[in-house]
């Protein structure tokens, strides 16, 4: 992960309750102690990680998921009847559970879905499984319709419904390191991470992920994130100001080209 120069000054300060509570005289040897103590590595990894994350973020990914991406994997996928997802970097679970609420409302009777849910962090993960957020959470982009029908509040937090909960699995992933075995996907969130790394560990990590995601599926990364410029794996489609970014090699159908008349009530809280 990659800080701006000039900005020491933030790691020094998440890392000094840390290395006081871990008995070192400062962050130098705290640092030196990092070296051979795992348990303090994940702990770093928790005081560094940039957890932030809402409900629908940014809202035209979600509208193009169920308008383009959902519809074309429910016509190749017929087969099967299922999709698997993959939700990179999730921190504490927003971005998986809006999915599972689209999907949720959105497939055919008799499908299943399965979200991956990865993250560095333990202590995110472990939110993620629990599914409990705050009210200031509940706040950022839920619409009240979904609070209502996903949600129930438990002293003084709200508890995603267990229906949820059944669609989302996590698995601690750390995208700058080899991928431990991961199953196929059919589309993969991998949004505002790859903002974080240098250029070279941008290429590798879009090189593994493209071994992971089925010949015809879907990646989507953050608004300001791209693969021009980094590697030959990927195409990329225009969806209104969405980029989706497909393997290399695949045609499109016109059932892709096409946005569907999904409805999409949980995104506008109409």
């Amino acid at each position: 992960m990659l800080y701006d120069p000039g900005k020491e000054y933030l790691v020094e300060a998440r890392l000094l309750p840390l290395a006081r509570e871990a008995g070192c005289a400062d962050v130098d040897a705290y640092v030196v102690k990092l070296q051979t103590d795992f348990g303090e590595r994940a702990k770093v990894l928790d005081a560094l990680t940039i957890n932030e994350t809402s409900w629908f973020r940014d809202n035209a990914p979600y509208q193009t998921f169920t308008d383009v991406m959902l519809p074309a994997m429910i016509a190749a996928r017929a087969h099967v009847r299922h999709i698997s997802i993959w939700s990179a970097a999730c921190s504490s679970g927003q971005e998986a559970y809006s999915l599972a609420m689209l999907l949720d409302q959105h497939l055919p009777s008799g499908w299943t879905a399965q979200i991956l849910a990865t993250d560095v962090s333990p202590k995110m993960l472990a939110r993620v499984d629990a599914g409990r957020y705050s009210q200031v959470e509940m706040n950022r982009g839920l619409p009240a319709t979904s609070l209502v029908k996903y949600f129930t509040r438990t002293g003084s937090e709200w508890e995603v419904s267990d229906d949820l909960k059944k669609m989302v699995r996590t698995q601690p992933l750390n995208l700058s390191t080899p991928f431990p075995l991961l199953p196929t996907f059919d589309i993969v969130f991998i949004r505002n991470v790859l903002i974080y790394f240098d250029m070279e560990m941008k290429r590798e990590i879009l090189r593994k992920v493209h071994q992971v995601i089925s010949p015809d599926g879907f990646m989507l990364l953050g608004s300001s994130e791209t693969t021009l410029d980094l590697e030959n794996h990927w195409g990329r489609e225009a969806h209104g100001r969405v980029q989706i970014h497909r393997p290399a090699g695949y045609t499109p159908t016109s059932a892709v080209l096409q946005p569907a008349s999904l409805n999409t009530t949980a995104m506008t809280g109409a």
